[in-house]
């Protein structure tokens, strides 16, 4: 039951009307119950004895059978459907290669030349090299009826592209390999990088390809965003961008992954507080977004949106940031959960810290799902920050009774994953702010701001992160009873 309650959870609203329609067309008689099970289970995923509801009875049996049939008829549909999204070139070299494979079966052996050759090109463009694995064995099989292509110049694309499709399968393991690190404590991000790297003879050099920099800036996005640690990956960062901007000709071929790194560029930028910086790439990732007619715009606006918004609130112009949030049309990028999430957090922090508590709280309660929903669309991340910051608000409108159950709440469900992954500072300043609120007036400000320091600020200014800054800032005008916002850009901008 959990199974099909979560398979149905992937499909959007508009996938659950195709299946329903798709059980229609594909149910012979009228008294199947397919599709009411389907939408039991949409309606009410926890719901027990189903089977009942549906029969009018206990029949374990054949509910059972009915269960094992929608699960079948769930992958079926998943599966074709995506088939239909796979992108266009993809599907269109597939079906060449198939079409050409027949044609020199059949020794139609002129149109299966053509047909090969063309599918050939089009993988090239696209750097897609298992296509052209296929293609460049494919034309070595037959080479004997090639009379215009000597066999060694077959030969020779057949190993160069083996070496290309063995980066890319090295850049796999690269990424396994990092995502197993991040697992541990206490690691060197940078130092473990670069490890790696060597360990599956990855450089970084001339003739490394468009979609692997795309790739490694990924993982490298992914392991600071982690560790929150962007100071000792920025180098990488930059190294990696270099190369990417001496392949400019390429940069409109491969738009898609052009925009999505000089987000990762942009966002590496901002994290270390290099505002200035990190608006330029901004700007390129907006240029980039117009062209081939928005074909992309839509796509990365959310991403845009929020780091730009983030700029203009750590650069002193919260209001234009609020105002931006606020204009955004959330019911029409539905699809790109994760970044919704960020982009409704994100306001969520810029009320609070413009002292519009209420504001704050009434968004804050819209995000009704679990915790556990909100871990899979958006990570563990997100879902501790959500909940601090919800902490700290209950605090701000003095809710004494909500400030002790949520952070109660709070340990018991992060305190196992933050202990073992090396992030005790969240729960020495969640100890530092409800003992500050419990005892305001049995705490020496001075010494709490000592302890304060010393215990959540663990790097020079400059390397710190900056969202880790602006939950030390709220406690330091808290104790000091300053401005919040000015405080925050204070703390923020001493680097």
């Amino acid at each position: 039951m959990n199974t099909l309650s979560s398979i149905i959870a992937t499909l959007s609203r508009e996938e659950k009307q195709s299946f329903i329609q798709h059980l229609k067309h594909k149910n012979k008689r009228n008294d199947t119950k397919n599709i009411q099970l389907f939408k039991l289970l949409d309606k009410f995923p926890e719901q027990k004895d189903i089977d009942i509801r549906l029969y009018g009875k206990s029949a374990k049996g054949a509910f059972h059978a009915l269960c094992k049939r929608l699960h079948d008829s769930l992958i079926d549909f998943i599966a074709v459907k995506s088939f239909d999204s796979e992108t266009s070139e993809e599907m269109e070299i597939f079906k060449l290669v198939l079409a050409s494979r027949i044609f020199f079966e059949q020794k139609q052996y002129k149109i299966a030349l053509k047909t090969i050759k063309k599918a050939e090109s089009k993988a090239q463009a696209f750097d897609l090299f298992s296509f052209l694995h296929e293609i460049h064995y494919t034309r070595i099989q037959y080479a004997h009826v090639d009379l215009n292509t000597p066999l060694e110049t077959l030969i020779e694309n057949f190993r160069k592209n083996q070496n290309l499709l063995r980066q890319e399968e090295n850049l796999n393991l690269f990424y396994a390999d990092i995502q197993n690190k991040l697992l541990k404590n206490n690691i060197n991000i940078s130092q473990e990088i670069h490890k790696s790297l060597d360990k599956f003879d990855i450089s970084i050099t001339g003739d490394i390809t468009f979609r692997s920099l795309y790739k490694l800036l990924e993982i490298i996005n992914q392991a600071a965003n982690l560790t929150r640690n962007f100071y000792s990956v920025l180098s990488f960062v930059e190294t990696t961008y270099q190369q990417i901007e001496s392949k400019e000709q390429l940069t409109d071929k491969h738009l898609f992954y052009h925009i999505q790194i000089l987000y990762y560029v942009a966002n590496s930028y901002f994290r270390n507080k290099n505002f200035s910086v990190s608006e330029k790439y901004l700007l390129l990732m907006e240029q980039q977004m117009e062209k081939q007619k928005k074909k992309y715009f839509k796509r990365f606006f959310p991403q845009l949106l929020l780091l730009k918004t983030l700029n203009y609130n750590y650069t002193g112009n919260a209001t234009k940031a609020i105002a931006s949030l606020e204009a955004f049309n959330f019911q029409k990028t539905k699809d790109q959960t994760s970044y919704i999430l960020d982009l409704k957090l994100t306001l969520i922090v810029f009320y609070f810290q413009q002292s519009k508590f209420k504001e704050a709280l009434r968004l804050l309660n819209q995000l009704h799902h679990s915790d556990t929903w909100y871990t899979e669309k958006a990570g563990i991340i997100w879902v501790v920050q959500k909940n601090l910051t919800e902490i700290l608000l209950h605090i701000e409108l003095d809710h004494l009774d909500l400030v002790e159950s949520r952070t109660k709440s709070f340990r018991k469900k992060h305190r196992s994953y933050l202990v073992n992954n090396n992030e005790n500072r969240a729960l020495e300043f969640l100890s530092l702010a409800t003992s500050f609120y419990f005892n305001p007036k049995t705490i020496h400000s001075e010494e709490l701001l000592f302890k304060i320091e010393h215990t959540l600020i663990q790097k020079s200014a400059d390397q710190e992160d900056i969202f880790v800054m602006s939950f030390y800032a709220w406690l330091k005008a808290k104790v000091l009873k300053l401005d919040l916002y000015k405080t925050t850009l204070q703390v923020v901008h001493q680097s």
